[in-house]
């Protein structure tokens, strides 16, 4: 296992093991700080919006189209914005450091 830290909605930093080779979303509603995660990680949700710590934010794949015109959408949209589910957590990624976005 990695760790993951997870900043919740009242701004509380939490240090979780993360299970690697699967979405980070799947490792984060697991853990009931509000990524609900509706659509299972179909990319048409946004549930599982999470913004990527700026040190992180270039390590990650680039979002593909239909994430970013999802992510295009939200009303809380940042230059950090990702959808959980589409990055998988990788060893690489140990550390990794994310904040769940308001809820739209």
């Amino acid at each position: 296992m990695a760790l993951m830290k997870v900043v919740d909605r009242d701004g509380v930093e939490h240090e979780v093991e993360a299970r690697t080779g699967i979405k980070v979303m799947e490792n984060l509603r697991e853990l009931e700080y509000g990524v609900a995660a509706i659509c299972g990680g179909m990319c048409s949700c946004a549930t599982c919006h999470v913004y990527v710590d700026p040190d992180w934010a270039s390590r990650l794949p680039p979002a593909q189209s239909d994430e970013r015109e999802l992510l295009n959408e939200l009303a809380h949209y940042t230059e950090y914005s990702r959808l959980s589910c589409q990055v998988v957590f990788t060893p690489d990624l140990d550390g990794l450091r994310v904040t769940i976005a308001p809820d739209e």
